[in-house]
C-alpha cells in the first residue's frame, strides 16, 4: 500500500499547526546551527594561517576581530576563543533543538494517537473480534512512536540540512571555483545515490512491524490466560509458541536491519569519496601556490560539513522508511469505516421501553446465519426471561439491541423508534446491562461506578450504593469515592464487583435492562443479596433476563425459548408452565436446576 504525499502533508498540517510557535523556534535554532558549523571554518583558516604568518588570508575574521577591538598581540588568543565561543553555542543549540523536537514530537503524535484510539473504539466488534488487545497496542502505540521524528524533525532537519548544502558550496564556490565545482558534483551523486536506495527498507519494516503486532497480540492473550495455561499443564505449549514469534520478529527485525546497513555502506562509501577529494584538492592547489595550509584545513572542514547534511538526510530517511511502514499500517487502520453510524437522533420516551424485532435475520459473517426471521413484541414493563441452548443466540439477541452489530434483515424497535435512527450515545444510554464478568478500571470508585461522567453527583452515587447493599463496603474503603480500584479487582468479593455493576446501572437509569444472570456464580448469601437488587432493578423497567437456570425464569412475565437462532417457543410464563405440551413445563417438572446446555437432552429423554 502505497501512501501519497498529501497524507503525509495533510498529517503534518493537522498534528504540527498547535504547535507552530515551538516549531518557529525549532527552525530557527536549526538556522543557527547551520551559521555556526560555516562560520567556524573560517576561525580555523584565519588561526593556522595567523599563526604560519600569514594573518591576511581572510578579510572577513581580520575586519570581525578589528572590529571587537583584538590588537595584533592577541588576535590569536581572541581567535581561538572565538572558535570554542562558536562551538560551544553551536552544542547549546544543538541541545535546545532535540528538546524541542521531542517535545513537539511526542505533543503531535500523542493527538494523533488519541484520534486513532477514538477510531477504534467506535469500530464495529466484528473489528475487534479480529484483532487482540496486544495486536491494537503496538499499533496505538509502537507504530505511533515511530512517527515521533516524522512530526518533530524530518521537514525541518531535511530544509535545513539542504540550506547547509546549499550554503557550503556557496563559500567553496567563492574561494575556488574547481573546489565548489567538484564538491557539488560530489553532492549529487551522493544524493543520487541515497535517493535510489531510500525505499529500499520500507517493505521490510512494515514486515516487522506486523510481526511485533503478532508477538505482543499473543503475549496480551496468553498473559491474560495464565491461570488456565498452568492449570491445565499448556505451559511448554505456550513457550513454543512464544519462541515461534519471537523467531519470526528476529528474522523480519534483521531483514530490515540489513536494509539499513547497506545504506550505511553507501553512506561511508561516499563520505570517503568526499574527503578524498577535498584532500586532493587541497594538496593540488597548495602547490600551485593558490591555497594557504589554513585554507586547505578549511576545505577539508568543509568536505566533512558537507557531507554531515547529505549524513543527517541519510538518517532522516532511514526513520522515515521505519515511518514510513508505520504509516502504512495506520493509514490501513484509519481506512477501516464503521459500518454502525449514527442516526439522525430520535428521542426515546422515559420510563420502561417497548422492544420490537421485526422479522430480524442477522450473522456474524455470510456463512453462518446465527438469528433467522425473530419477531417478537415486549410491551413496557414486561420481564422476558430467555432461555436456549449454547449458540442458539441469546446473547445476539443483546448485542444487537446495543448496536454492537446490525440486522442484516428486519427492524428492531425500542421505545416504538427504530433503533438506527437514534444517536448511538443516546441508545445505549437508555438500554444497561449486567453480566457475570465484571470489568473494573484501574480508577477511583466514582469514575467507576459513573463511566468516568462528571455530571453525577455524589449524593446521588451514595444513595444508589445505600439502596443496592452497599454500604458496609463503602464504609470500610479509606478514601470514600475517591479510592482507587484495580482493574484485576483485588480487594473487592465476587459480591461486591457484581453490585458495583448493579450500581452502574441504577445511576444510568435505563428503560430497558438485560441481565446475564448475575447470581449464577455466587455463593447463597451473596445471591440473596444480588437477588435483592435484580428486585429493585426490575422495578418500573423493561428487562430480558438471559436465564442460565430455571428458577431465574421465575421472576419473568414471559418467556421465549432459542433453538439454532428461531423462536421455538414464546408466551406468557404462567400459560406455559401449566400447559403440560410445552417445552417449558417439560423442563420444570425434572424439578431440577438446568443448565442451558442440558436442555435438548432433557428434552429428548421426556419425549
Amino acid at each position: 500500500m502505497r501512501i501519497p504525499l498529501k497524507h503525509y502533508s495533510g498529517l503534518l498540517g493537522n498534528y504540527l499547526k498547535p504547535h507552530w510557535p515551538k516549531v518557529f523556534l525549532l527552525t530557527a535554532l536549526l538556522l543557527g546551527g547551520i551559521g555556526a558549523r560555516t562560520f567556524n571554518p573560517q576561525v580555523l583558516r584565519y588561526f593556522i594561517d595567523a599563526a604560519k604568518g600569514n594573518s591576511d588570508s581572510s578579510g572577513f575574521i581580520t575586519s570581525l576581530l578589528d572590529f571587537v577591538g583584538a590588537n595584533a598581540s592577541n588576535q590569536l588568543l581572541t581567535a581561538a576563543l572565538l572558535f570554542m565561543g562558536v562551538a560551544i553555542l553551536n552544542q547549546v543549540i544543538s541541545v535546545t533543538a532535540r528538546y524541542i523536537g521531542e517535545l513537539v514530537g511526542w505533543l503531535s503524535t500523542n493527538a494523533l494517537r488519541e484520534d486513532l484510539t477514538l477510531h477504534c473504539l467506535r469500530l464495529n466488534m466484528s473489528f475487534h473480534n479480529a484483532h487482540t488487545p496486544g495486536d491494537m497496542i503496538e499499533r496505538i502505540d509502537g507504530d505511533l512512536s515511530n512517527l515521533a521524528n516524522f512530526f518533530s524533525r524530518f521537514i525541518i532537519q531535511v530544509l535545513a540540512n539542504i540550506v547547509l548544502l546549499i550554503a557550503v558550496l556557496v563559500i567553496l564556490f567563492y574561494e575556488e571555483w574547481r573546489v565548489g565545482l567538484a564538491m557539488t558534483g560530489y553532492a549529487i551523486v551522493t544524493l543520487t545515490s541515497l535517493t535510489l536506495i531510500r525505499n529500499i527498507a520500507v517493505p521490510a519494516w512494515k514486515e516487522a512491524r506486523d510481526a511485533s503486532s503478532d508477538l505482543f497480540g499473543f503475549l496480551e492473550e496468553h498473559l491474560s490466560g495464565t491461570e488456565d495455561i498452568r492449570s491445565s499443564g499448556a505451559t511448554g505449549f505456550a513457550m513454543r509458541w512464544l519462541h515461534k514469534f519471537t523467531r519470526a520478529r528476529l528474522q523480519k527485525e534483521l531483514k530490515g536491519g540489513m536494509m539499513n546497513v547497506l545504506m550505511w555502506m553507501v553512506t561511508g562509501t561516499m563520505y570517503s569519496i568526499g574527503q578524498a577529494i577535498a584532500i586532493s584538492l587541497g594538496y593540488y592547489l597548495f602547490n600551485r601556490g593558490v591555497f594557504t595550509v589554513g585554507t586547505v584545513f578549511m576545505v577539508i572542514h568543509y568536505a566533512d560539513s558537507l557531507f554531515r547534511p547529505l549524513w543527517q538526510i541519510t538518517r532522516e530517511m532511514e526513520d522515515f522508511q521505519k515511518a514510513s511502514a508505520s504509516m502504512v499500517r495506520i493509514q490501513e487502520l484509519h481506512t477501516i469505516e464503521n459500518s454502525i453510524t449514527d442516526g439522525e437522533g430520535v428521542r426515546f420516551p422515559s420510563g420502561p421501553l417497548a422492544v420490537e424485532f421485526d422479522n430480524v435475520t442477522f450473522g456474524y459473517n455470510s456463512e453462518e446465519t446465527v438469528l433467522q426471521d425473530i419477531s417478537f413484541r415486549l410491551e413496557p414493563g414486561v420481564v422476558l426471561g430467555l432461555l436456549g441452548r449454547t449458540g442458539s443466540g441469546k446473547t445476539t439477541i443483546t448485542r444487537l439491541l446495543f448496536r454492537l452489530y446490525d440486522a442484516n434483515k428486519g427492524r428492531i424497535r425500542l421505545g416504538d423508534m427504530n433503533i438506527r435512527d437514534a444517536k448511538l450515545r443516546d441508545l445505549r444510554h437508555h438500554v444497561g446491562m449486567v453480566t457475570q464478568n465484571v470489568q473494573l478500571f484501574r480508577a477511583t470508585v466514582r469514575d467507576n461506578l459513573t463511566f468516568f461522567d462528571a455530571n453525577v453527583g455524589d449524593d446521588r452515587i451514595l444513595d444508589v450504593i445505600q439502596e443496592v447493599g452497599l454500604w458496609s463496603w463503602y464504609e470500610s474503603l479509606s478514601n470514600g469515592l475517591d479510592t482507587e480500584l484495580q482493574s484485576s479487582g483485588g480487594g473487592l468479593s465476587a459480591g461486591e464487583a457484581q453490585l458495583l455493576t448493579f450500581t452502574r446501572v441504577f445511576l444510568k437509569d435505563p428503560g430497558l435492562v438485560v441481565l446475564d444472570e448475575a447470581s449464577s456464580r455466587l455463593d447463597p448469601a451473596t445471591e440473596q443479596l444480588i437477588e435483592r437488587a435484580v428486585d429493585r432493578l426490575l422495578k418500573n423497567r423493561t428487562a430480558i433476563i438471559i436465564a442460565h437456570r430455571l428458577a431465574t425464569v421465575e421472576r419473568a412475565d414471559e418467556i421465549m425459548i432459542l433453538e439454532d437462532g428461531r423462536i421455538c417457543e414464546y408466551g406468557n410464563r404462567t400459560a406455559l408452565a401449566n400447559d403440560s405440551s410445552s417445552r417449558l413445563s417439560k423442563l420444570l417438572q425434572t424439578g431440577i436446576q438446568v443448565e442451558p446446555s442440558e436442555i435438548s437432552t432433557i428434552r429428548e429423554v421426556l419425549a
